[in-house]
């Protein structure tokens, strides 16, 4: 007897208004989640991180990501582009910048990534 192929569900990406890949119908990045595993964190962690996330939505993207990893890495890479941009105009505001010194000094230093 022949094993027929498992059905796989679609990952659970979907692209908001704002172009943002999300994960389910959190309000979770795909960036997020995919951050956090190339930093070495374990599926479980990064859904402990993100009490939102459901642990199977978690392994689907992970594995969506692995099998697809140029397309992710090409979304990834035009994200922090218009990251940057954005940030670069933010910050090119003069009233930005004393608030920007203020949320620094209180930013604590991250142990780990997950």
């Amino acid at each position: 007897m022949a094993l027929a192929a498992p059905v796989l569900a679609p990952a659970p990406i979907r692209i908001d208004a704002g172009g943002v890949a999300r994960v389910g119908s959190t309000r979770v990045t795909l960036d997020s989640v995919v951050s956090a595993f190339d930093a070495g964190c374990g599926i479980e962690e990064i859904a402990g991180k993100y009490p939102t996330l459901h642990l199977a939505d978690v392994y689907a993207v992970i594995t969506y990501t692995l099998q697809n990893r140029e397309e992710v890495d090409a979304y990834l890479q035009l994200s922090q582009i218009k990251r940057d941009a954005s940030r670069q105009e933010w910050e090119s505001l003069a009233h930005t910048q004393e608030l920007r010194r203020r949320l620094l000094s209180l930013k604590a230093p991250a142990d780990t990534p997950c």
